[in-house]
């Protein structure tokens, strides 16, 4: 059951990057990023008081800063959607696992704490070459800005995944930490806009399309947020993380159906190398996270948070 929810999740967030992509040619990336948080703030809001839960918190200032650090991620992959094929701006995001498993090689190596875990040296390096091929297209396209700003996310949200595991050992719940990032992300996004578009106009006009659209993303996130984290309440932390990486072949199945997207063997090779260097990052981060450990105890590695 813990596999059929995450392969929910991962398909909801190949959704959700869908209707950003769509989205993009009507709103601006502030805009999005803005219409996402609210939506997310309103149904949140909503279910959590239906359950008599609390917003809160003793860490206002940690909430900030790590919601702050994630909307810039956001923003930054949101952006990247919008100037990419769907598939390599969400596998640029898969990335974070491999900077995470950076940060922890060097400062063990740093702190001289036991023998290199070479063949985690080996997926770090094998991760960099399938950025490479991945980003090869791009380059080619002069769409090198989107190539570095969605591989620039990815840096940011690894350390988000960070910030969130910290708040999670302080004892906050994964409901509030989303709830603060999700409220967070409106108020951004709506200076964000207004610094975008300008004072006189700042919001694109609606139609019943765009107001599809941002309902769409908005309820596809939190969806995905609550089955991911369901997803790693009840199953292997091992099998779950690694099966966050079908959100590549749900987004590369999007990218073909709505955009007929082709790659070539290069772009293909890139993502498997990723795919694969992402799992064995994964299976060294979590490897010692026992089956039932609440979600603050995993890495929640493509969480978009």
């Amino acid at each position: 059951m813990a596999s059929l929810w995450m392969l929910f999740a991962s398909f909801a967030f190949a959704a959700m990057g869908a209707g950003v992509k769509l989205a993009s040619a009507t709103y601006s990336t502030s805009e999005i990023v803005m219409y996402r948080g609210l939506v997310g703030t309103v149904l949140l809001f909503l279910l959590v008081r239906a359950q008599g839960g609390t917003f809160r918190t003793r860490f206002p200032a940690k909430h900030l800063v790590r919601s702050l650090v994630g909307v810039t991620s956001l923003w930054m992959w949101f952006y990247a959607i919008g100037k990419l094929p769907l598939a390599t701006a969400v596998t640029l995001n898969y990335m974070a696992p491999i900077w995470i498993a950076t940060y922890m090689f060097f400062i063990g190596w740093w702190h001289a704490k036991g023998t290199p875990e070479w063949p985690l040296v080996l997926a770090i390096g094998a991760s960099f070459a399938g950025v490479t091929l991945v980003l090869r297209p791009a380059v080619e396209m002069n769409q090198w800005l989107g190539g570095l700003v969605g591989l620039a996310s990815s840096v940011v949200s690894a350390m988000a995944y960070l910030q969130v595991r910290g708040l999670g050992q302080m004892g906050e719940p994964e409901y509030r930490v989303v709830f603060y990032f999700s409220l967070t992300t409106a108020v951004a996004g709506f200076a964000g806009t207004l610094f975008e578009n300008g004072l006189a106009t700042p919001f694109h006009a609606h139609d019943l399309h765009g107001v599809g659209l941002i309902l769409a993303i908005g309820t596809a996130a939190l969806l995905a947020q609550m089955a991911m984290t369901r997803a790693y309440r009840v199953g292997k932390v091992l099998v779950v993380a690694n099966l966050q990486y079908t959100g590549i072949v749900f987004s590369s199945l999007w990218g073909m159906a709505l955009w007929g997207d082709v790659f070539d063997w290069h772009v293909w090779l890139g993502m498997g190398v990723i795919l694969a260097s992402g799992i064995a990052a994964t299976f060294y981060n979590t490897r010692r996270t026992a089956r039932g450990a609440v979600v603050k105890d995993t890495d929640p590695i493509a969480s978009e948070l």
